[in-house]
């Protein structure tokens, strides 16, 4: 059981040294975990395609898992094998596929995004806010940082966004008095020294 502690350990180190996401280093961990404990805690260089395919289809087959998902968990496994192990990835040949789902996805109107946002105020307004009107991820936006927010240009910067990519989008005009004194607020608490920091204010 030790070996297999230390392995995700290896994989985390990786994940990291590539800079790959939180959620994307907590999603590969995850399906690394659930391969192994799937063929009773068998270290991954001692399994080949059979193994992969079993644990793959079982996902499609018993689990019902979305095609996303079944996607993650291979790409989880390509990436354990090549970046962790220094091994080729096994060729699969043809494996159970799970279905893509049929629906169209659901989307807010309007009306409904500001019937939620008219239950929320303070922090939680905000940031909701900001999700909707700068299109921003969760993290994202909780990561947000005052030198990322250019109130002159209207403009937010992401960095080490997903895929480890930077990018620029839009800071709407109704969240700026809001963000305004959020910054503000941020700004009192860093010089009374409330926190920790050198310099770095968190907007939440």
């Amino acid at each position: 059981m030790e070996s297999k502690i230390k392995l995700l350990d290896q994989m985390r180190l990786v994940l990291r040294l590539k800079h790959m996401s939180i959620r994307t280093e907590e999603a590969y961990v995850l399906w690394a975990k659930r391969f192994i404990l799937f063929h009773h805690k068998r270290h991954p260089k001692d399994m080949g395609a059979p193994e992969i395919r079993a644990f793959l289809a079982h996902l499609a087959v018993h689990d019902h898992v979305a095609a996303s998902t079944q996607n993650v968990a291979l790409n989880a496994l390509v990436f354990l094998y090549r970046a962790v192990l220094k091994q080729d990835f096994p060729e699969l040949g043809k494996i159970e596929r799970a279905k893509r789902p049929r629906h169209v996805p659901v989307v807010f109107t309007r009306e409904e995004v500001s019937g939620v946002l008219a239950h929320l105020n303070g922090m939680p307004h905000l940031m909701a806010s900001l999700l909707y009107g700068a299109g921003l991820r969760l993290m994202e936006c909780a990561r947000l940082r005052v030198k990322d927010v250019d109130v002159a240009y209207h403009q937010i910067t992401v960095y080490d966004g997903k895929g480890a990519h930077d990018r620029v989008t839009m800071l709407p005009r109704s969240v700026e008095p809001g963000l305004q004194r959020q910054l503000e607020r941020g700004k009192l608490l860093h010089e009374a020294d409330l926190f920790e920091g050198f310099g770095e204010v968190y907007l939440p």
